[in-house]
């Protein structure tokens, strides 16, 4: 195999040898940063090109070799540009050849065999549903949510998988086929939308909720439609536009119509939020029943923990929020102590931002002291990872309405990271 000029495994082989590592000192460091087993022959499959690092995530491999995820991202794209060019892409590693499952049961794989399945392949009707199905099972994958990793990692971990979906939008498809890409393609772009939003990136945010939008108007499915857009009127309702997070918020309704989905629970949840923020009590009291009616009856898919699911611990979350802009203390308090009830350990972000509320209503009952030691504590305690963009937010804002000492104190932590 022909190794890619400037490719991924030129960059590996080239990074290891400058640190006087052998192959199995560097799958010991990939051990360590991942997680996850490595073996010197995965290091001499990733520098020789036989496989593609794809696990452990680029993020780990980057750290591994002390590199930019970036560059591990890019140098990846460029051998699989390669391969495609030069028709020698990893089919193992998208179609899940059965030579893999063999030679992991220790089966010796005849020369031969790989080869003769591929010109029977390739003289059938052409086919991508191996790249279609991959992806359709990395918005699966990715809409998750973080479970316990910083916005960075995971938005390194989605790098490769946006290539693949750029280049499989840039192919002809079947009416129907292309529908279900374009929902995908959605799902995936809302999900980088996501990551960028709590990483404090504003402007991608809107434009990669922009190229979700377009790809959920170009797949007719008005739910997920109604996701991207729930979804995309946080993004100025955590960054200072409430009014414009509003009329987002209520296409998002309209799109959701009158079942009962994650997505219009959302809408109402976010509505609530946007309409408290704005001074509109009234209109958010009433977006803070209808959000609850909704979520009552979410069953299944609806009410999953994750993404693109309500669950009743984000329920809690959004309320701790709402009750919090309405000045409502006590009822605040009560939905973040649900809200934590039913959050797992590695949830960074959401028990960040329910101490972040926690704070704010000691503020709103005239605890300033108590507020700012609250946000310090919970600041300084952050990974680095996460001290930008949604959190960093919440806590200015709270250093905003704080006086004296108690503004100082969380002023000079703030600026102190």
């Amino acid at each position: 195999m022909t190794l890619t000029p400037n490719g991924i495994g030129e960059l590996l082989r080239r990074t290891r040898e400058r640190s006087g590592l052998s192959r199995e000192e560097q799958a010991a460091v990939v051990g360590r940063e991942t997680g996850e087993w490595c073996s010197p022959d995965t290091v001499k499959n990733w520098e020789t090109e036989k496989r593609i690092p794809r696990q452990p995530s680029l993020q780990g491999v980057a750290d591994a070799y002390g590199l930019p995820v970036d560059q591990v991202a890019e140098a990846v794209a460029r051998s699989r540009r390669h391969r495609r060019e030069h028709g020698t892409e990893d089919k193992v590693d998208r179609r899940k050849f059965i030579g893999v499952g063999a030679a992991v049961a220790g089966v010796v794989v005849l020369p031969g065999i790989a080869q003769a399945r591929d010109g029977i392949d390739s003289a059938l009707t052409p086919s991508e549903d191996g790249d279609l199905a991959y992806l359709e099972a990395a918005f699966e994958r990715h809409r998750g949510g973080y479970r316990g990793r910083s916005p960075d990692r995971v938005l390194g971990e989605m790098l490769s998988d946006l290539d693949l979906l750029r280049d499989v939008l840039n192919r002809p498809h079947p009416t129907r086929t292309r529908a279900d890409l374009a929902r995908t393609a959605a799902g995936i772009a809302g999900l980088v939308a996501i990551v960028q939003h709590d990483r404090g990136d504003q402007r991608g945010a809107f434009q990669w909720f922009a190229t979700a939008e377009r790809a959920a108007r170009e797949s007719g499915d008005q739910r997920m439609l109604a996701w991207v857009l729930a979804r995309h009127a946080m993004v100025p309702l955590n960054y200072g536009a409430p009014e414009t997070a509003a009329r987002i918020a209520a296409r998002a309704r309209f799109e959701a119509g009158n079942g009962s989905t994650a997505a219009g629970a959302l809408a109402a949840a976010v509505t609530a939020r946007a309409l408290a923020a704005s001074g509109d009590y009234e209109g958010a009291r009433r977006a803070v029943n209808d959000v609850r009616t909704v979520a009552e009856h979410l069953d299944g898919a609806e009410a999953a923990d994750t993404w693109f699911g309500y669950p009743e611990q984000k329920h809690h979350v959004h309320l701790s929020q709402a009750y919090t802009l309405l000045g409502e203390s006590r009822n605040a308090y009560a939905a973040q102590d649900q809200a934590l009830d039913l959050t797992d350990s590695p949830s960074v972000m959401t028990r960040a931002l329910l101490a972040m509320d926690t704070a704010a209503c000691l503020r709103i009952d005239g605890d300033h002291t108590g507020a700012a030691e609250m946000a310090v504590g919970v600041w300084e305690r952050l990974p680095s990872g996460y001290r930008e963009g949604l959190i960093r937010s919440r806590a200015e804002l709270l250093h905003e309405k704080l006086t004296g000492q108690s503004r100082e104190a969380l002023g000079e932590a703030l600026i102190a990271s």
